[in-house]
C-alpha cells in the first residue's frame, strides 16, 4: 500500500450493448493477451445461449449467477506467537465481486464444452441453480471460516 498517497478505486464504464458495469467488469476480468473484442464476443455469445436455452434474459441470469457465488466470509491468516491461524472475516462489496468473477471463470475454463462461450453459459446457468464448481468453491471457503471460528478473536 503506498503511503503517502490513497488509492483511487476502479470506475467501471457500462459496456455498450446493456450498460451494465458488472458486465464491463467481467469483460475485463476475462481479457487473454489484450484481445477485449474476443472476450466481448464470448461473454455475449454465451449470454444469448442462455437466453436459447432456458428463455429467461441472459443478463437475469448472469446477475443471478453472480449473486449466488459471491462469498460472505473467507480466511486470512495471521502470525501470531510463532504459530499461523487462519482467522474468519467478512468479505468486503468489492472483493466479493471480484472473487465472483475470478471463480466463475476459472471454473468455466475447466469445463469440458467445446467453446468458451458454451462453457460460460453452462456455468451461468449452473451457477444461477446453485450448482457447480464456482458455488462449491463458495461452499468450501464458508467451511473453512466455520471450521476456524474458534480463532475469530485474532481478527484485527
Amino acid at each position: 500500500m503506498p503511503r503517502r498517497k490513497k488509492l483511487k478505486k476502479q470506475q467501471w464504464i457500462p459496456d455498450t450493448k446493456f450498460g451494465d458495469r458488472l458486465v464491463s467488469q467481467f469483460i475485463s476480468y476475462m481479457i487473454k493477451r489484450g484481445k477485449k473484442s474476443v472476450a466481448e464476443r464470448n461473454l455475449y455469445m454465451a449470454l444469448d445461449l442462455i437466453e436459447k436455452k432456458s428463455g429467461q434474459p441472459g443478463i437475469e441470469v448472469f446477475n443471478k449467477a453472480l449473486n449466488n457465488v459471491k462469498p460472505t466470509l473467507e480466511v486470512k491468516s495471521r502470525r501470531v506467537g510463532g504459530a499461523t491461524y487462519q482467522v474468519p472475516q467478512e468479505v468486503k462489496p468489492g472483493r466479493r465481486v471480484s472473487l465472483s468473477i475470478r471463480w466463475l471463470i476459472a471454473y468455466s475454463v475447466g469445463r469440458s464444452e467445446h467453446t468458451m462461450a458454451q462453457k460460460l453459459a453452462g456455468e451461468f446457468a449452473a451457477a444461477a441453480n446453485n450448482e457447480g464448481a464456482s458455488i462449491k468453491k463458495k461452499e468450501d471457503t464458508h467451511k473453512m471460516a466455520e471450521a476456524n471460528k474458534a480463532f475469530a478473536h485474532f481478527k484485527w
